[in-house]
């Protein structure tokens, strides 16, 4: 199948370029075919609902778009940030401006925003993974391939067998989120990291659950930050309250991926957490709905990577847009869509080069915005008071025009130390009640996999989990993973294996992250595979 433009993801980066593009054709009464393909089957069910929204860039996308009732409802009306110890909460001076920003399900705004695309012409096909680069014979990108579907474990072909697509375009624009696998393919085969910032990229877990709570505690419109317990002063990471619409609120932790102590497990830590005094109070008698994890991206300013490969451009969180003392990257990717829209346009219309993406990148407001906030991130390495006072600097004194550029220390599987180094951490049972276990949690993700197809998580050396894992970091993909994909049972021999229990993965990317030896590769699995967050 032949288009103008593949675009691979159908988030807020991907739906943004393909609405741009097609704007572009009827400004210039000019016909280009704009095809977006997404893994989820259905879009938006694996964006789990509560986001702070700055509308930047959705006020330049789409102008009217209050008129047309996009699901943008809830101004934020309260903005607070407490340092947290393990009885009390602190209240600091909220850096994170959210004035004019709106809490939203980000799952119900690309849903809108597939409306608005189709409304324009782009062809959108939830339900296929994108699992291949292809390319010409001069090493051009000319499209992707979906995998086969209906294909067993052992390799054989089931009776549903479906052979994968092949689609083709003179421009292929990689939106596929943090840690996205084919971007992460082009920015090795290309060296991308190298030409563009320079650094490594840095990243973070997040972990959400979704409440619906008591109507009296309900405040439509607050938001709450935490930073400290029940992380511990060398571990990066804080949680987040949202307060949406209809009694519902978003809650979660996000732990930086470069913690030390092998022990250390972000799922419980997310346990604990709900049990603070100030926290515990506003869950109980409420009722969980929905549960998610993600990484992020952090690496911010010093981490962008040059963007632009033969034959297309990578945008959004594939690329690393976050703006991290803000915690936001929605309106910085769907403005990286909307700038990759218009450089294709010049391509394909004006004989122009991708180029000008990277050119109009450096000039546009993310570049800005992210070099103001570029110092915030690697100020914690020197730990949370520290960090705290750095940034306080750099906000209220210097903001952001310090005239040096911290740099990240080295990248996260390299930082766990080894378990001999460290103590183990004793995590309380969970109550039922605010805490739970993984089962009860990944039940409400609705994850779902065919269990008879080959595992889309790999090892690139079977032997290593048993003869480093194990013995040197006393197994820590058991820990970090939030879905218990990575399990290690005994054999016949009473010999610890790991098992794989793939059919639970989230798509987090945290093991392709965190593993240290970089042993574990995340592909796709069959489309429509993974979480089935609800439309809500």
């Amino acid at each position: 199948m032949d288009y103008d433009v593949i675009i691979v993801g159908a988030g807020p980066a991907g739906l943004s370029a393909a609405i741009r593009l097609k704007q572009l054709c009827r400004q210039k009464d000019v016909d280009l075919s704009v095809c977006v393909v997404e893994k989820a089957a259905e879009v938006g069910a694996h964006i789990l609902s509560g986001n702070v929204f700055e509308p930047r860039a959705l006020d330049e996308l789409l102008p009217q778009w209050k008129q047309e009732e996009a699901p943008i409802n809830v101004p934020v009306s309260s903005d607070k940030f407490w340092l947290l110890t393990k009885d009390h909460a602190l209240s600091l001076p909220c850096p994170f401006d959210n004035k004019g920003n709106y809490v939203i399900s980000l799952c119900q705004l690309v849903r809108w925003l597939v409306l608005k695309a189709e409304e324009l012409g782009v062809e959108i096909y939830p339900g296929f993974a994108a699992s291949e680069v292809l390319y010409d014979a001069s090493h051009k990108v000319i499209g992707i391939a979906t995998n086969d579907m209906g294909v067993a474990k052992d390799g054989s072909r089931k009776d549903n067998f479906q052979r994968g697509v092949e689609l083709k375009g003179h421009i292929t624009l990689l939106a596929e989120g943090c840690r996205g696998s084919l971007s992460e393919k082009i920015i090795r085969e290309y060296n991308l990291r190298e030409r563009g910032q320079g650094q490594h990229q840095t990243y973070a877990l997040g972990i959400k659950e979704v409440w619906e709570v008591d109507q009296d505690k309900h405040k439509p419109g607050f938001v709450l930050h935490t930073i400290g317990w029940p992380l511990d002063h060398n571990t990066y990471g804080g949680s987040f309250l949202y307060h949406m619409e209809d009694g519902q609120v978003s809650i979660g932790l996000v732990v930086a991926l470069n913690y030390h102590n092998p022990f250390l497990n972000p799922y419980e830590e997310f346990q604990k957490l709900k049990h603070h005094p100030a926290i515990r109070s506003l869950l109980e008698g409420g009722t969980v709905l929905q549960y998610g994890a993600r990484t992020l991206n952090e690496g911010g300013f010093q981490s962008i990577p040059y963007p632009v490969f033969p034959g297309g451009a990578i945008i959004g969180c594939s690329a690393g847009f976050l703006n991290v003392p803000k915690i936001k990257g929605t309106h910085t990717a769907m403005k990286s869509g909307m700038l990759a829209a218009e450089s294709a346009f010049g391509v394909l219309h004006e004989g122009l080069n991708m180029e000008t993406y990277w050119e109009n990148l450096r000039s546009s407001w993310i570049w800005e915005e992210l070099y103001l906030a570029r110092n915030y991130r690697p100020a914690f390495k020197y730990g949370l008071i520290p960090g705290l006072a750095l940034s306080a600097l750099e906000h209220y004194i210097l903001k952001g025009r310090s005239p040096l550029t911290l740099k990240h220390e080295k990248p996260d599987h390299e930082a766990t130390k080894e378990a001999r180094l460290c103590s183990p951490i004793q995590y309380p049972k969970p109550d039922g009640v605010v805490s739970f276990d993984v089962p009860t949690s990944l039940y409400r993700s609705n994850t779902n996999h065919d269990h008879d197809q080959p595992a889309h998580l790999r090892l690139r050396d079977p032997r290593i989990p048993e003869l480093i894992n194990l013995p040197n970091y006393a197994g820590l993909e058991s820990r970090y993973c939030p879905a218990r994909v990575y399990e290690y049972v005994p054999d016949e021999k009473d010999q610890l294996k790991l098992q794989i229990n793939a059919q639970n993965c989230l798509h987090c990317k945290a093991c392709d992250i965190k593993d240290p030896k970089q042993n574990i590769e995340w592909t796709v699995p069959e489309g429509g595979g993974g979480p089935g967050y609800s439309i809500m």
